[in-house]
């Protein structure tokens, strides 16, 4: 029998406090830094984000998420024999943030790690978990994405400060004769480190270089646009599929002008794409299970339904999925 790995669950956390763009106009006049509502919404449609409290960390925010998929998809974690954990903003530098996960769970046993490919990690971490339950390695994986942001910004730069979140998204995985992930996709090119990237590390107890986040907005919108189409039109092949089986498109919710963008490429209307990116802000590996989380909730994505998720990020990374809900 063929296996193949279907998600039968899906979860979402967002940390309680939100902070509209009029809030943030104020946060920053503080410093003394300009913006304001319209100039955010016109270049990214965002219109809030949330941020975490002190004290909390990405695997709390990835315990919630996991227990609300684990409530959907009617499984205990005690049958849960892989956990990935899609972050760039871990707990600690190690352990995984997965294994933290997996002790608050209250599970032990079963692989757990991290993956990092910044906003394109959920896609890693999906093509991940459908390979090894593909193998036989896994038949119940837990596959997260999880980010805190908000501790990576300079709120001085009105041009990165307001596009970012926090949260985490899950999706429970089960193995089955039906096909649910029918293909992936993914690439990375580190030729273009540069253009988003937190360039600091720790050495000897100290941060060394930089550990705020620096993003050239121009350079990451072209690129984006273009490889997000290339890895949909990739995917659909690999799955013998065309856009016209796309029920909805998932992608990563960082800028409304990159989703227009792809969806006119792709010829979908934006009544096929799934928008969070106004409430949510970016929530880098977040924000693909957390979209994919709203849809299902809100009514718009059902079972049966096919699915192109895609996502773009720091590496630089990208890729895609398409599968059967």
């Amino acid at each position: 029998m063929t296996r193949y790995a279907r998600i039968t669950g899906t979860g979402s956390c967002l940390p309680p406090r939100r902070l509209t763009n009029a809030d943030m106009v104020s946060l920053l006049a503080q410093r003394g830094v300009e913006t304001s509502d319209d100039w955010i919404v016109e270049r990214t449609g965002i219109r809030a984000r949330h941020f975490v409290a002190d004290g909390v960390f990405a695997s709390d925010l990835a315990l919630q998420a996991s227990r609300q998929a684990l409530d959907a998809a009617g499984l205990p974690a005690s049958d849960i024999d892989l956990i990935i954990v899609a972050t760039s903003t871990p707990d600690m530098v190690f352990p995984s943030t997965a294994t933290i996960l997996q002790h608050k769970l209250g599970i032990a046993g079963c692989p757990a790690f991290d993956v990092q490919a910044v906003c394109s990690g959920f896609i890693y971490a999906l093509t991940v978990a459908d390979a090894m339950i593909r193998a036989g390695s896994a038949s119940n994986a837990l596959v997260v994405g999880a980010e805190i942001f908000s501790r990576l910004l300079d709120f001085n730069d009105r041009t990165t400060c307001v596009l970012f979140g926090d949260g985490a998204g899950a999706v429970v995985l089960r193995a089955s004769d039906t096909p649910g992930i029918l293909a992936t996709d993914i690439h990375a090119d580190g030729k273009h480190t540069g253009i988003l990237c937190v360039p600091g590390h720790v050495s000897g107890g100290q941060v060394l270089g930089d550990p705020l986040l620096k993003m050239d907005g121009q350079a990451v919108f072209k690129l984006a646009v273009g490889v997000l189409e290339d890895t949909a039109r990739a995917v659909l092949q690999k799955a013998g599929r065309t856009t016209e089986d796309i029920d909805w498109l998932i992608p990563h919710q960082a800028n409304i002008r990159i989703m227009q963008g792809t969806a006119r490429k792709l010829k979908l209307g934006m009544d096929k794409v799934v928008v969070t990116v106004d409430q949510h802000g970016n929530t880098s590996a977040a924000s693909i299970p957390l979209a994919l989380d709203h849809g299902v909730r809100q009514g718009q994505i059902r079972r049966g339904d096919t699915l192109l998720l895609e996502g773009v990020g720091g590496g630089f990374t990208w890729g895609s999925a398409l599968l059967d809900f």
